[in-house]
């Protein structure tokens, strides 16, 4: 089962992708509404998967994801991004595995993260 983490300001949100991530069988193993609290919590947690909202991110996101990135090195780093614009291939410049839109069809976010939970090596 992948294990993800969840970083979102929104609490309707977070419950809804705990319910979303649940359907795909996959484990929420912790959360978090704010940057700090992310970056405390996530080392603690072993985890395949850390889906991260873009405005969770502090303004220097660059330094915020190889923070992250640096305490678990084995996750994959998933953005979720509300407005695709310049959005996109900053995430992925900042060293984010994939990012992927709130306004994306239920069906095709499920196809995204399933794909990115295959990349996860086999333990």
């Amino acid at each position: 089962m992948t294990r993800v983490y969840l970083g979102n300001s929104k609490r309707e949100e977070r419950s809804a992708l705990k319910l979303f991530l649940l359907d795909l069988e996959m484990e929420v193993i912790g959360e978090a509404a704010d940057w700090s609290t992310t970056l405390t919590q996530v080392p603690s947690n072993h985890l395949d998967m850390l889906l991260v909202e873009w405005d969770l991110l502090p303004v220097e996101q660059r330094t915020a994801l190889d923070e992250l990135r640096k305490a678990c090195l084995a996750a994959l780093a998933i953005v979720l991004i509300g407005h695709l614009d310049s959005h996109q291939q900053v995430a992925l410049s900042v060293g984010a595995d994939m990012y992927i839109s709130k306004g994306e069809f239920p069906e095709r976010v499920a196809e995204l993260l399933r794909s990115a939970a295959a990349r996860i090596p086999s333990k």
